[in-house]
């Protein structure tokens, strides 16, 4: 595997929604906030060796987070909801 994909891909997002839509063929991934769609969608495909058809991304707002008198913000970050090819799967777990 090529490092430089390791790097855009970050982590799936298993949650709830998420593996509900992995039913249809939709996948959910915690991305680069750097990275664009066409990057993403090399990176799904070399790494699962999947055919990706679309690609969806949201950029999230960092939160506002409190630790004692200190106030701060969370890290921004990018999801990225990938759509793939019919009666192709993604083995996450």
């Amino acid at each position: 595997m090529d490092t430089k994909y390791l790097e855009i891909i970050k982590a799936p997002v298993i949650t709830e929604k998420s593996q509900n839509a992995s039913n249809n063929g939709q996948y959910t991934f915690r991305v680069d906030p750097k990275a664009n769609k066409t990057e993403i969608k090399q990176a799904i495909e070399k790494l699962f060796n999947v055919k990706v058809v679309k690609i969806s991304t949201i950029n999230e707002k960092p939160k506002k987070k409190r630790v004692g008198r200190y106030t701060g913000l969370t890290n921004r970050s990018k999801k990225a909801i990938v759509t793939l090819a019919e009666g192709q799967t993604i083995e996450l777990g």
